[in-house]
């Protein structure tokens, strides 16, 4: 039986009157939640606790929705700003909630009324504040300076109407509740509860986050103070590998190995799992649905499947003729990460609620503004809801904290050939892949990508970008490396020589048709049937601006599958950043200036 704490949250929230639609501040006088009857025991600690617990689920497979990862026909922040011809305050509403930390300081305020150890109590403190720092540090990355908050506000407290402070200030206590946390916090909790490792991942990950984000922002002028935090993301990150006692999920069948962590239904004994979301179908469900297949709105791009290396480690770009392969000669060859991403030609579909296809050997079902591709890590391929249902989710991997140890290495200009062999060596490993070099070749297309950078740098962002395909690092990745100018390259698909017969499957039988829009599709009676006797499926092709194309060719009766007529421009550094609500504005006036040219 799985130790499930995320139904307490429920639970809790009932029992403390605590709401998620507050308004500014969250304004309500703490007495209303009768704390009097509460915060005595160690019990009560740990139930309110987890009732702050708000790590990743499922969902977090289309969470690179809007990025050069996955396209998307869903409303999209980012996508919907590029394209606004007046982007402000007025149009940009998001994200200026504070009723968890409202919940986090009712915490802090009242815990030491618990007759519990000290080790204890600050033990929960320190999940406490790293549940502080955590909901900071969005806040930080979404409007850099924010008001610093300790202590639960009250309808009098003089600082309710603050006027932000400075990122630096913010993030500096931040990294102070991230290492308090650090520090007593314990290890050897019970599954699915924040330990020490689970703390240290993420004081890792904001450190790389800011040590990069500095480092590549002059706008901020904190540049001189980059190293500092890439050196706790490394020091963070090594202690981890040193102590922490985790390994990657390597089995030895490179095929198989790495798909195997987003499909199972007990990830509590994987030694890669530093924190997992746990499901069971009779407890609580997963809420796992066949969406993440790639058939409803989000859909993988060419551009990432571009990415992933020849499975003997040389450039897919370096291939002749490249920008041209058919789907199946796509997937010839590549790192098996790959295939354990994408559907690749002859997988076989099971689960078919949202795929109008059906069941069987797989064929796209192509429609507008999607890619033809179809995601398949996160997709459960089980029509057994109890067990899809039942699949857990990797929250934190190790993988991404040896990704940060050797990013970080390499940014303070400190990599050396062990670190690698300690880091990337073992993720390449699992899949099969030749070892990375600390002095390699340099690509042409990561070069233009990211221009001025060593190519061992330009080759462990690869392998993030693989390795954490579609978990939602890569629009955070982007921001942080200043690089937001990707994101105006329209996300394309499959490619079509031409209108005609083609083979997906890789049989050398032919699957579709693709026909003019100036003919009609045949009655299903009249359709013609390939070698198989199975009949083609028709579309109509044409341009994006066709009205009777049921897909879209960059050329129109050839090229790229398009998924968007125009991405719209990032305008540098605006778009880094959001602004401040003007509705939070107009009930605080010291929350201006806007910041970076946002009205």
């Amino acid at each position: 039986m799985k130790n499930i704490v995320y139904p307490l949250t429920l639970a809790l929230t009932g029992l403390l009157g605590i709401s998620c639609n507050d308004e500014f501040m969250n304004r309500q006088p703490h007495t209303e939640i009768g704390v009097e009857r509460f915060f005595n025991t160690e019990e009560d600690l740990k139930m309110y606790c987890f009732g702050l617990y708000d790590f990743p689920s499922h969902a977090a497979y289309t969470n690179d929705a809007g990025t050069d990862n996955q396209a998307t026909t869903a409303v999209n922040e980012v996508k919907n700003i590029m394209i606004s011809t007046n982007p402000n305050a007025n149009t940009i509403s998001a994200g200026w909630d504070w009723s968890r930390l409202r919940s986090i300081h009712l915490f802090l305020d009242h815990c030491n009324r618990a007759a519990v150890p000290d080790e204890t109590l600050n033990h929960y403190i320190g999940v406490a504040r790293f549940f502080r720092a955590r909901f900071y540090m969005e806040k930080v990355k979404r409007f850099s300076n924010v008001p610093w908050y300790d202590k639960t506000l009250t309808t009098a407290g003089e600082d309710l109407y603050k006027a932000r402070d400075p990122r630096d200030f913010v993030v500096e206590h931040i990294f102070e509740d991230y290492r308090f946390a650090a520090e007593h916090v314990k290890t050897g909790q019970e599954k699915g509860a924040v330990d020490k490792w689970v703390v240290l991942a993420y004081l890792a990950r904001h450190a790389l986050y800011e040590g990069t984000f500095r480092k590549y922002h002059a706008e901020l002028s904190l540049q001189a103070t980059a190293q500092d935090y890439l050196q706790m993301a490394a020091n963070a990150a090594k202690r981890i590998m040193d102590e922490g006692g985790f390994q990657i999920h390597n089995t030895g069948n490179p095929e198989s190995d790495y798909a195997d962590l987003f499909s199972s239904t007990d990830l509590s004994g994987n030694p890669e799992i530093i924190h997992a979301t746990y499901y069971d179908f009779k407890t609580i469900q997963s809420g796992n649905w066949a969406s993440a297949f790639g058939n409803y709105e989000s859909c993988p791009t060419k551009d990432l499947l571009q990415t992933y290396l020849m499975k003997d480690g040389s450039f897919y770009s370096s291939r002749p003729g490249y920008e041209t392969f058919s789907f199946v000669q796509e997937f010839e060859g590549r790192d098996a990460r790959l295939m354990q991403t994408y559907a690749w030609p002859g997988w076989e579909l099971i689960r078919t609620e949202t795929y109008a296809a059906g069941a069987g050997v797989y064929v796209q079902a192509f429609n507008k503004y999607f890619s033809g591709y179809h995601l398949i890590k996160g997709f459960v391929n089980n029509k057994d809801q109890e067990y899809y249902q039942s699949v857990d989710y990797p929250a934190i991997r190790y993988a991404e904290v040896l990704l940060t140890y050797a990013e970080a290495r390499a940014e303070l200009n400190q990599l050396t050939q062990e670190d690698i062999d300690r880091s990337v060596r073992l993720l390449r490993s699992r899949a099969g892949m030749p070892d990375l070099p600390l002095s390699p070749a340099a690509d042409p297309v990561l070069q233009q990508a990211y221009p001025g950078l060593s190519p061992v740098l330009l080759e462990i962002r690869r392998e993030r970008r693989v390795e954490l395909a579609v978990e939602g690092f890569r629009f955070d990745d982007l921001m942080r490396w200043n690089a937001g100018r990707l994101l105006e390259k329209e996300p394309e698909g499959i490619y079509f020589p031409s209108l005609g017969k083609f083979d997906l499957t890789g049989d050398g039988a032919e699957d579709v048709c693709l026909i003019p829009t100036s003919q009609d599709i045949p009655a299903e009676a009249d359709k013609e049937q390939n070698a198989k006797g199975q009949k083609l499926a028709y579309y109509k092709a044409g341009s994006i601006d066709d009205t009777q194309a049921t897909i879209y060719l960059k050329e129109g009766d050839k090229g790229n599958i398009l998924t968007i007529r125009d991405m719209g421009l990032f305008r540098e550094p605006q778009f880094y950043y959001r602004p401040v609500p003007r509705t939070e504005v107009d009930l605080n006036p010291q929350l201006l200036p806007q910041l970076f040219g946002w009205e």
